[in-house]
């Protein structure tokens, strides 16, 4: 497997890489909500920060776009980073508009169950901040568990998949 999905389709959405003409779009959904919980994001964040990032996508470091399927608008985003030869982690965040509608949890349980498909045998990992419970409620609905580890990042808590029996979204 390579780090890029080249296209996943789930019932509500659409996943395929970034690409240099979703700049605008990409730093219009990424808010003081996200960038406050994502260490790498500068605040505010622009249309030229998107445009970096869209650029500097690739090799270790994937980031692909979540679009709804009726209207294929921006709706967030799923990081793959490939943190050694055996394990990856998958990062995300989504437009306030798109929260609390199971749209990120459909759209990074398909990103996990195709990397684990693609990379068997490979862990399969996110960093959380403690405090952020809605997004480790979300990880823990895809099959994560908390591992009890200090992440790399600061403030973070590491969290492994652990392939289950799968997920119902409604």
């Amino acid at each position: 497997m390579t780090d890029t999905l080249l296209a996943l389709s789930t019932d509500r959405c659409r996943i395929a890489p970034l690409h240099a003409d979703d700049a605008s779009a990409l730093a219009a959904i990424t808010d003081a909500s996200v960038t406050d919980q994502v260490h790498f994001l500068p605040a505010p964040f622009t249309e030229a920060d998107a445009r970096a990032l869209i650029a500097g996508s690739g090799g270790g470091d994937v980031f692909h776009a979540v679009r709804d399927r009726a209207e294929g608008r921006l709706q967030g985003v799923v990081g793959v980073h490939r943190r050694d030869a055996r394990e990856v982690e998958v990062g995300y965040w989504f437009a306030a508009s798109a929260r609390g509608k199971g749209l990120a949890t459909e759209a990074v349980n398909a990103v996990v169950r195709e990397i684990a498909a693609s990379r068997p045998g490979a862990a399969i990992v996110a960093e959380c901040h403690p405090g952020n419970e809605r997004s480790r409620a979300l990880l823990r609905r895809v099959g994560f568990l908390a591992t009890g580890q200090i992440g790399r990042r600061p403030g973070r808590m590491l969290m492994k998949w652990r392939p289950g029996p799968g997920i119902d979204v409604c």
